[in-house]
């Protein structure tokens, strides 16, 4: 049962390193020189579709975008954790409906009090 593990091991210690790779590379080609570092202001302009800035660049969201992605993102795990369930639903028994049951109440309380909080209407 542990062999199977040691694939997720080195899996997961691949992926570290090709991350700490990915993010340490710039600055260690920096640092020995081979990439040049000539900053100016154009570079550190933002850029929007070869227009020139209008107003402030630095702009504040409203809140509501994040409760929006936030019930989107739970829906999303609702479904990417009801999909495999449904298909093996007859092998796994009525603990596994049991469980998902629990699994629907908790979702099904997060909505109902952003739904009560207003968070879903739009002004």
């Amino acid at each position: 049962m542990l062999a199977g593990y040691g694939y997720i091991g080195l899996f997961l210690a691949v992926a570290i390193i090709f991350a700490l790779i990915i993010v340490l590379l710039p600055v260690f080609l920096r640092f020995l020189r081979v990439v040049p570092h000539k900053p100016n202001p154009a570079k550190d302009s933002t850029y929007e579709c070869g227009m020139e800035t209008i107003g402030k660049t630095w702009v504040q969201f409203n809140f509501r975008y994040y409760f929006y992605a936030l019930i989107f993102v739970a829906l999303d795990v609702l479904v990417v954790f009801l999909y495999p369930w449904a298909v093996v639903l007859r092998q796994l028994g009525s603990f596994a409906f049991v469980a998902v049951l629990i699994f629907l109440f908790i979702i099904l309380v997060g909505y109902i009090y952003a739904w009560r909080r207003k968070v879903l209407e739009w002004k």
